[in-house]
């Protein structure tokens, strides 16, 4: 499995807009094939801050999902509200409650 987990900073003002478009991208993820989880949450001590947190079955699941139609128009759509990415950890997920065990 692949996992990421990092923070954004929206543009200052534009934090709703953004999550608004992380929100259905996170919608857009649930039909498509090795995205086991993608979280999205607001940072309550920073008005402009985002959490985000994605399992995958695997590196290259996450790499192809950034070729897909739908989700390369809500990039581009989404990119302008983004002010900084500060912080960006992979790391290998070995197992919890929500992800598919013998991986």
């Amino acid at each position: 499995m692949y996992g990421l987990f990092g923070n954004m900073q929206a543009q200052p003002g534009q934090r709703e807009a953004l999550l608004g478009h992380l929100l259905h991208a996170a919608a857009l993820l649930r039909d498509l094939d090795g995205c086991y989880h993608y979280v999205v949450g607001s940072d309550p001590n920073d008005p402009d801050g985002i959490w985000i947190s994605e399992v995958w079955r695997s590196a290259e699941d996450h790499q192809g999902s950034l070729t897909h139609p739908a989700i390369q128009q809500l990039i581009s759509v989404a990119r302008p509200l983004i002010a900084a990415m500060p912080q960006r950890f992979e790391y290998t997920p070995l197992g919890g409650k929500g992800l598919p065990e013998g991986n």
